[in-house]
């Protein structure tokens, strides 16, 4: 009973982040004012970036640690003494503090599209110029860092290098491969994820990639486990922040008739590099984990 508790509080946290963070479709827009701004109220611009998401800072220290002037508070980044000095201008899902942004006229702040956007509005109308992201797949990625090296002034070539741990040519077949994100409900990333995007990269049969559902959140399809059972995966991947996700999905009646569990073909995943891309270190970690998981 309690591993089930901890497993249904780990699918509430991991599902509330998915819709939070809205993983919708991959845009980039830079977004300029519409009008003149009010002289009295428009920001003396420095060069610097304020960066409101943990991966958009991480991009913009490894391209040039200079023009890093602002980043949000989260726990992928905020142990990391490369940020130390570097103000938080936000705290975990909270909006960011509009008045610290302006504070540090930045030439340049990064958000995340649907989820920064009425920040990214305010500081527009303050005339600073606003950039606003989704990343849900590997192109996007690297179009989002050439994007940056290009506004900063730096050379990606570098940060494109690092990237290529990532590069594969898969010519093996892979095995049937089923991720699952959550466990009430059961939630799948079809192709339209970065999760998916990812197991499409590496060769993976991912078994739901050309599903659609109703699942409130884009890119991900709901499992019942019937579904689960007659799609019976030769690999699963299972994200587990908590270290009980996995540990509850193992009390669950289907559990032990698949293919994957009677194989020890099970890995468990952290929710930031397989769901949400996170930071430049985290993708690069779950990359090497997917080359070992379907090798």
């Amino acid at each position: 009973m309690q591993n089930q508790l901890q497993g249904l509080r780990t699918s509430l946290w991991i599902l509330s982040l998915l819709l939070s963070t809205s993983l919708v479709a991959c845009s980039e827009r830079l977004s300029s004012p519409t009008a003149e701004p009010d002289p009295s109220t428009a920001q003396e611009q420095t060069g610097g970036v304020v960066a409101l998401t943990s991966l958009t800072a991480d991009m913009i220290y490894q391209l040039d640690q200079t023009k890093l002037v602002g980043r949000p508070g989260s726990r992928l980044i905020d142990q990391d003494p490369r940020f130390q000095d570097i103000p938080a201008v936000s705290q975990g899902r909270t909006p960011p503090n509009l008045e610290q942004v302006v504070a540090l006229k930045p030439q340049l702040v990064v958000g995340a599209a649907g989820f920064h956007d009425q920040v990214l509005k305010k500081l527009e109308d303050l005339g600073i110029a606003t950039l606003a992201t989704d990343i849900d797949n590997w192109q996007s990625m690297i179009d989002l860092t050439e994007t940056l090296a290009t506004k900063i002034q730096a050379d990606p070539a570098p940060l494109l290098t690092r990237y290529q741990v990532c590069e594969t040519q898969p010519s093996d077949p892979k095995p049937t491969t089923l991720v699952l994100v959550s466990q009430q409900p059961i939630l799948a990333p079809n192709k339209t994820s970065w999760a998916g995007d990812l197991l499409q990269r590496f060769g993976a049969k991912n078994l739901v990639a050309d599903l659609q559902g109703d699942s409130p959140v884009g890119g991900y399809v709901t499992l019942s486990a019937e579904k689960v059972l007659a799609a019976n995966p030769e690999v699963m991947l299972v994200v587990d922040p908590e270290k009980n996700a996995l540990e509850s999905f193992k009390t669950a009646p289907f559990w032990n008739q698949l293919s994957a569990t009677q194989n020890n073909q099970v890995y468990p995943f952290d929710y930031y590099g397989l769901v949400n891309p996170g930071s430049i270190d985290k993708i690069l970690q779950t990359c090497s984990q997917l080359k070992q998981a379907l090798q």
